[in-house]
């Protein structure tokens, strides 16, 4: 059964952005028979990332967690550019990048900003995805997380 992605967000509190525009030369989102897969998405809100630096230095890991959850609104929106977001049948595979500082290991921590708001939309069964959380040295603009996303559409 599909779900009312928009409804569903402001179920919980939530709305979801405009698509942002790419930064480079690639395009937000591809679809290819019934997957649609991501480019990287960044925190951005309004075209600016609300907390910038690396995680566990300047950004909290909290405040990673929550930036984690926008770049998975972003991706949603990213996806609306080329499907139905009401025909997403289930979530795949999600890579998260943290940006954090030498020695931090809470990247799976930042990156369950996504799971756990995907969990909460489309429930355990097709929210529940295949997941990487990686460190990496540095982000584009300085961002404290990325995050691709795979999805599975219905129809």
């Amino acid at each position: 059964m599909p779900v009312d992605v928009k409804a569903k967000l402001k179920e919980i509190g939530l709305e979801l952005p405009e698509a942002s525009l790419p930064l480079a030369a690639y395009v937000p989102a591809v679809r290819t028979g019934n997957l649609v897969f991501t480019a990287g998405q960044l925190p951005l809100v309004d075209g600016k990332i609300p907390f910038v630096g690396k995680v566990d230095g300047g950004v909290t890991p909290d405040q990673a967690k929550e930036m984690a959850q926008i770049c998975a609104l972003n991706a949603i929106a990213a996806i609306g550019l080329v499907a139905d977001i009401n025909n997403i049948e289930r979530v795949v595979q999600v890579r998260g990048f943290v940006n954090g500082v030498s020695g931090f290991v809470g990247h799976p921590g930042v990156v369950n900003g996504v799971s756990e708001l995907f969990i909460k939309i489309w429930g355990e069964e097709k929210g529940k995805h295949a997941r990487t959380a990686i460190g990496v040295a540095e982000l584009p603009l300085n961002a404290p997380v990325e995050v691709e996303v795979v999805v599975e559409l219905c129809c």
